[in-house]
């Protein structure tokens, strides 16, 4: 058989039970990473592109979307988890060679996000005069939030099938061109933005405009590449009419629910910690947004060596190669660890350059410098509960890496913000979210070590 690159055939190395030598894994993790971390990184880039355009219309502006963020972080993570239950199921039929069951399991997705998908855009379009004043705002700031979470809610249908069809080439060992399509969507973005927001004067909803436009122009691409031109998933390849499988469905919802009612309740915390946040100013508010768009800049890393992680451990679970997998998790781990820990200093270093070229406003820029110093010694056990986590989604083992996530964010940091912004205003917050992370990280690399992930290849 032919391969495009050496990715290829160490991936087929897998699924054909070959021995691997160590380098041969590390090059495996490192071809799949790379792309993947470049993915993440210009995904991010556009929330960070976003929010220095609007940064530079004042710091109102830069409230009414920071408000939201959190909700709509939340609202993707939904459509990521329903994504995640048939990504998980197609990469384990992959390692196991039957590409057929892939591409059907690949066809359940697509029929069942598209509806997951559209419920939750008529529940946006519901609540999205409300939801600014639920969390907090004020009226200054409530009519820009409300139009910019409309916009972006009635492109979700869009932002599923760039996310899907993203985490299916992934599963596929392809991780190039989920790189290229996020490279393209952020380059739309930046262009869309600046037409909206400083040509045509549309401010806050103009960013909202620019976000929504880019992802419907990537996305259609970005699913003919998977469904009509992938080696593995191309759905033209099949002659037999479509079969509705339930199993495929329940499946899904095992692997999914726990994760989107993590992710609910994560988000939902993040709203908690945004809502203690705003009592403290439009500055706080402001600079802790930012904060958070800059630090993910330095952890998009651990997610994309995650991704890597997730495949890897999907497709030797579907091999059957325990040995193999685990080997596979504690060295993505292990260079998630090292990865991010380098970011951190990065981050400190450079945090006060970060927050500059998001807002102009003196008091932000000192605050959000703050913040990010405070968290950049936590970066090494933020990677450690990230990679971990999709070492055990890969293996199918989602509700107790779920329980320890929710289990620190609500009883750690969200009590933690809540005493020491009392004495020490957005700075206590950060500290809190430092001290949360680090134990995360810490209860995750427990259970990495022990195994108890690798109970699922008895299921």
């Amino acid at each position: 058989m032919l391969f495009k690159n050496k990715t290829d055939y160490l991936m087929e190395s897998i699924r054909e039970g070959r021995a691997m030598a160590r380098s041969e894994k590390l090059n495996l993790i490192v071809g799949l990473s790379i792309p993947s971390m470049l993915a993440q990184i210009s995904t991010v880039m556009m929330f960070f592109i976003d929010a220095s355009m609007v940064g530079h219309l004042g710091a109102e502006a830069s409230a009414s979307i920071g408000l939201i963020e959190s909700t709509n972080w939340l609202i993707g993570s939904l459509l990521s988890a329903a994504a995640t239950g048939f990504s998980v199921q197609v990469a384990h039929f992959i390692g196991a060679n039957d590409f057929v069951k892939a591409r059907q399991v690949f066809r359940h997705a697509l029929i069942c996000g598209l509806v997951f998908s559209l419920c939750v855009t008529l529940a946006c379009v519901g609540v999205h005069s409300h939801l600014p004043y639920w969390l907090g705002g004020g009226a200054d700031i409530a009519g820009n939030s409300s139009r910019y979470f409309l916009i972006y809610g009635l492109a979700l249908p869009f932002v599923f099938l760039y996310h899907v069809s993203e985490m299916m080439l992934k599963s596929a060992g392809n991780m190039h061109t989920p790189s290229v399509m996020a490279v393209l969507i952020c380059i739309c973005d930046v262009v869309l933005n600046y037409l909206f927001i400083y040509v045509m004067k549309m401010g806050v909803v103009g960013a909202a405009c620019g976000t929504a436009l880019a992802y419907i122009c990537i996305s259609l691409p970005n699913l003919y590449l998977t469904a009509c031109r992938n080696r593995i998933l191309n759905l033209r390849q099949d002659k037999e009419p479509f079969r509705w499988v339930k199993e495929y469905l329940h499946h899904a919802c095992k692997i999914s629910i726990p994760i989107a009612i993590q992710n609910v309740l994560m988000s939902g915390a993040q709203i908690v910690s945004t809502m203690i946040v705003a009592p403290l100013g439009n500055i706080a508010i402001a600079a802790h947004s930012f904060a958070i768009t800059a630090e993910s800049l330095c952890y998009m890393p651990g997610y994309g060596i995650g991704d890597a992680a997730t495949t890897l451990v999907g497709q030797t679970h579907g091999a059957g190669r325990t040995d193999l997998c685990r080997n596979f998790a504690y060295m993505t781990v292990g260079l998630g660890m090292c990865v991010m820990a380098l970011m951190g200093v990065v981050m400190y270093v450079f945090a006060p350059e970060m927050i500059g070229v998001l807002s102009p406003v003196e008091s932000i820029r000192e605050l959000g410098t703050t913040c990010l110093r405070i968290e950049a010694f936590a970066e090494p056990f933020f990677a450690a509960s990230i990679v971990t986590y999709c070492v055990c989604v890969g293996a199918g083992d989602t509700r107790k890496p779920a329980a320890i996530n929710l289990g620190t964010m609500w009883l750690v940091r969200l009590t933690l913000a809540y005493a020491l912004s009392k004495s020490y205003g957005l700075e206590g917050v950060w500290i809190a979210m430092a001290t949360e992370l680090t134990l995360r990280g810490t209860l995750f690399l427990i259970r990495l070590y022990r195994g108890s992930w690798m109970k699922s290849f008895q299921c």
